[in-house]
């Protein structure tokens, strides 16, 4: 479960993220030479909502996030941050607290960051929180080579990609290739949490 507050809030690194996630969009794009108007047509996000992203005025949703992050060849995690981790000996540990979280504004869907050296190896571990009633929407195509599993923590889960769609109860788990458009959704009155591993042989 997601730890909340007295008041039914989870934690608020989202909202910390904001200012961080636009900074590195801005980043991004300039590396790659594109105008706002370019990378606009490119990831289908109006150039109004970019530059409010941009100058962390506007937390976008994860379908928003996605489109920006595919337009310039970045992952959500590096447009989010790298998480804290700490280095002990050979290993390194990503405390709970410190986790990157991105929260959809409109939906409360949150994806947390939760492996301790994303990229390592090419594989990314992270955990999604789905409230009840909610879904991501069809995101964005990976490239090619890019494969996710993942499993259902809690609640139930219906995944559709390729135009299949599969409903997944805890403790259910799914591999696929994640090079066409998928989604997430929770079509039931609980919320669900699943834990993903995506690995990018590119």
């Amino acid at each position: 479960m997601v730890e909340q507050d007295e008041n039914g809030v989870g934690p608020q690194h989202g909202d910390d993220l904001a200012g961080a996630f636009g900074g590195n969009v801005r980043r991004r794009r300039e590396e790659a030479g594109l105008t706002l108007e370019q990378l606009s047509a490119q990831s289908s996000v109006s150039r109004a909502m970019l530059s409010k992203v941009e100058r962390g005025e506007k937390s976008p949703t994860i379908g928003i996030a996605s489109r920006i992050a595919h337009a310039l060849d970045a992952s959500l995690s590096d447009l989010i941050g790298a998480p804290g981790a700490a280095a002990s000996g050979v290993a390194m540990v990503l405390r709970k607290k410190d986790r990157p979280v991105f929260r959809d504004p409109e939906t409360a869907f949150e994806r947390h960051i939760v492996s301790a050296a994303p990229g390592a190896g090419g594989a990314e571990m992270i955990f999604h929180h789905l409230p009840a009633q909610v879904s991501t929407g069809l995101l964005p195509a990976y490239p090619p080579g890019t494969e996710k599993q993942l499993v259902v923590l809690e609640g139930t889960l219906t995944v559709a990609i390729g135009g299949i769609s599969e409903t997944l109860d805890a403790g259910d788990s799914m591999f696929f290739q994640a090079d066409a458009d998928h989604g997430f959704a929770n079509r039931t009155n609980t919320p669900c949490e699943y834990l993903m591993v995506i690995l990018r042989r590119t």
